[in-house]
């Protein structure tokens, strides 16, 4: 098990930055219209949509909203013509960015991206040019305030868990994707109170930058954070907390 998660500061960073400027109500409603529309209208069989609604009711989307999503994904109601796409590039710095988006017009999406990554210092790559670096995990954090690192790791291990990252806000467990619902309740059950549970991309490496090349590093990933469209963003980009 790892001592210390060398993707922590990149996931503080986001935190904070998400707290400071609040997810968009459409970025929510757009991933529960396409988790429905993937999964069907009923969270209880459809753990993705289960997910986005539980992300969204935590940033305050109003409950109608959500159900008008719904709605949408299930084809009651007109809209959720939604494309699931995947940019990756370069950032200052040579870092590797990987994006998730959903869009309605991959043309305006793409002119967008590429402006971002041009203003700052960055380069929008051709498919497979970074994604090779990241692999698909089950991410679910848990705050160091729920329970003792021996508890965490021993319950994670007995659920199937492959590793559990810690740092000083708490404890990152890490498994395949198709068991994160499975890690997520099974901590839950042993009365380990769960942060957040998601599928993410996490690097296999990381890349160290520091001064002037991690600022414009950090700026360029939270100008694509802000984007309406980029419903993951992912890098191997690291830092020192004080730059993070």
């Amino acid at each position: 098990m790892s001592g210390h998660s060398k993707w922590a500061n990149i996931k503080r960073r986001k935190a904070v930055v998400d707290a400071q400027r609040g997810q968009t109500f459409s970025r929510y409603s757009r991933e529960i219209t396409v988790a429905a529309r993937a999964g069907g209208g009923n969270p209880e069989a459809n753990f993705r949509l289960k997910t986005a609604i539980e992300k969204a009711r935590a940033a305050n989307l109003p409950a109608d909203t959500i159900a008008r999503a719904i709605q949408r994904g299930v084809g009651a109601t007109e809209g959720g013509d939604f494309d699931a796409v995947t940019y990756e590039g370069y950032g200052p710095g040579g870092v590797a960015v990987l994006l998730d988006i959903l869009t309605d017009n991959r043309n305006r999406t793409a002119a967008d991206i590429r402006h971002l990554f041009a203003k700052h210092g960055g380069s929008l790559g051709e498919t497979g040019c970074v994604a090779w670096m990241f692999d698909r995990r089950a991410v679910v954090r848990v705050a160091a305030e729920a329970a003792a690192e021996e508890r965490v790791l021993a319950v994670a291990l007995e659920l199937g868990a492959e590793d559990v990252e810690t740092d000083a806000e708490g404890y990152t467990v890490l498994a395949q994707p198709d068991d994160l619902e499975a890690v997520r309740s099974g901590l839950e059950a042993q009365g380990i109170a769960v942060a957040s549970a998601e599928v993410e991309r996490v690097a296999r490496t990381t890349v160290s930058l520091s001064g002037a090349d991690a600022e414009r590093a950090w700026r360029l990933l939270d100008a694509l954070e802000e984007h309406d469209d980029v419903q993951g963003v992912y890098s191997n980009l690291e830092t020192d907390e004080a730059e993070g």
